[in-house]
């Protein structure tokens, strides 16, 4: 299984923010920021603006989870590295990235900034491996790992529980699991920012498709059912539902496609909507989305 970074879960405080000397400035500032932005803070304990922005710094790498460290330096006992930096006033804070400083400020700034600061080293460092580790995870899915591709975007919410992505892909392997309860429930506790993201909606139909294949019919009664009244509507509806089912989802969609073509109000437009959930639940380029949906388009539209 393939986490995100290699990481186990969130860092612990002592990972991230630590107090620096100047014997260990080198190790502790330039080389971890050649893998890692490190914000360096200059203070001293009789610096009342340090009181409260040594804090603030601290609560906005914590929540950073290991995009970003913090190193503490206390001029103080560290003269030599602050004449070095040429600290001339306290609290300074600069931000170092492979081994230079590339940002800073002096004074203490209030919250909204802070994070502002914080968020745009972030994205220094890139992804932090999110992206690899979301393309191993749909890998593993397609794959049939389905325990490993679980874990793997378990992980991955660890670290960005509002991870649409990694969302809707931690559905999807309920769903393929046989796991329908859980899905659903996973689902509707997904939150307000994500809840309308296509890739949790994408997971939400290929919820109702699995619900709809575990009540599938007879496909052999169901295509007799066809062949002898090509008007039979139901049948040829729960046709498709029955070819989808088991895989046939090219054949499904020909089935839906001939059903609004023959009468596209039918059941309160059901073949149209039920060929919304078959395209939600596909990849956006697939094939069969792509050209189920110029199919459709030209019916529409005709």
């Amino acid at each position: 299984m393939l986490g995100l970074g290699e990481k186990t879960g969130t860092p612990v405080a002592g990972d991230l923010i630590k107090d620096g000397t100047e014997a260990s400035f080198m190790a502790d500032v330039i080389e971890t920021s050649r893998e890692v932005p490190v914000i360096v803070d200059f203070w001293a304990t009789w610096c009342g603006p340090c009181k409260t922005l040594g804090p603030a710094l601290e609560a906005a790498v914590t929540a950073a989870k290991g995009k970003v460290k913090l190193v503490k330096i206390d001029v103080d006992k560290n003269q030599g590295i602050a004449g070095q930096m040429r600290i001339q006033s306290i609290p300074t804070v600069y931000a170092f990235w492979e081994g230079k400083p590339v940002d800073g400020f002096q004074g203490a700034l209030p919250g909204s900034e802070i994070k502002a600061f914080v968020d745009k080293l972030t994205g220094l460092a890139g992804d932090g491996g999110l992206a690899d580790a979301l393309a191993a995870a749909e890998e593993m899915l397609d794959q049939g790992a389905l325990a490993d591709a679980t874990e793997t975007f378990a992980a991955i919410l660890e670290e960005e529980p509002g991870n649409a992505v990694a969302y809707g892909g931690l559905a999807r392997a309920h769903v393929a699991a046989g796991n329908l309860g859980q899905a659903e429930v996973f689902l509707s506790a997904a939150p307000a920012a994500i809840a309308a993201a296509k890739e949790v909606e994408a997971a939400r139909a290929q919820l109702e498709l699995a619900r709809q294949a575990a009540n599938a019919g007879p496909e052999t009664e169901l295509r007799a059912a066809v062949e002898a009244d090509p008007a039979n509507h139901q049948a040829r509806f729960d046709l498709a539902v029955a070819l989808n089912a088991s895989g046939k989802v090219d054949e499904a969609v020909d089935q839906l496609l001939d059903l609004f073509r023959r009468d596209r109000e039918w059941n309160e437009g059901a073949a149209k909507a039920q060929l919304m959930i078959l395209f939600d639940a596909l990849k956006p380029q697939d094939p069969i989305v792509l050209k189920g949906r110029r199919r459709l388009s030209s019916m529409i539209f005709a």
